[in-house]
């Protein structure tokens, strides 16, 4: 949280989205906040397998999903989910604004 002055425009956040995917080739973000673009936000593994991106979004809801080795993932660790028109879910998480 920041003091002194409150400013006009909304900051936007910093968060880090994880996913545990030992054995994929690649990891991509995809999200409302990216257009659910594939090209916007590949994600990095480290040494244990655990793929990560972070990202800077502005507060509020943001839908979301990982795109593993061509395949669609739901977030196994945020239990928060909206049905898409697809048939299927996205991972939601929810920034506040203070």
């Amino acid at each position: 949280m920041s003091k002194g002055k409150s400013n006009q425009k909304t900051k936007r956040k910093k968060w880090t989205f994880l996913l545990e995917a030992k054995d994929a080739q690649e990891v991509l973000l995809l999200g409302d906040f990216n257009n659910w673009s594939s090209g916007k936000h590949p994600m990095q593994r480290d040494e244990n397998g655990i793929w990560n991106k972070t990202v800077m979004l502005f507060p509020g809801n943001h839908e979301y999903k990982f795109l593993v080795d061509g395949q669609w993932r739901e977030d196994p660790s945020n239990d928060r989910l909206c049905p898409n028109c697809f048939g299927t879910y996205n991972s939601v998480i929810n920034l506040s604004g203070s």
